[in-house]
């Protein structure tokens, strides 16, 4: 029964998040934690991977925020970013 009250904390900031950067922080936070806390058995690792997680997450969904869009280069070097051909 904890195991479960606990999966379902980690569940709701998912739900209740609207960006998708916001939910792919909470989603990787939650996976890492709990792949963190398994790994090594203690809260250190489970907290660990809870940031690692957290923060690979953002980074995916961040990416999700512009789909369509590429980054490209000009002939100076320059990165801009325009809709993919």
């Amino acid at each position: 029964m904890k195991k479960t009250v606990i999966a379902l904390a980690m569940i709701v900031p998912t739900i209740a998040s609207c960006t998708p950067t916001e939910r792919g922080a909470s989603i990787g936070a939650a996976s890492g934690a709990v792949i963190g806390g398994v790994a090594t058995n203690s809260w250190g690792g489970a907290a660990v991977g809870a940031v690692g997680g957290g923060v690979v997450g953002a980074l995916i969904g961040q990416s999700q925020e512009h789909r369509g869009y590429c980054i490209y280069r000009d002939r100076y070097g320059r990165r801009y970013e325009a809709r993919c051909r």
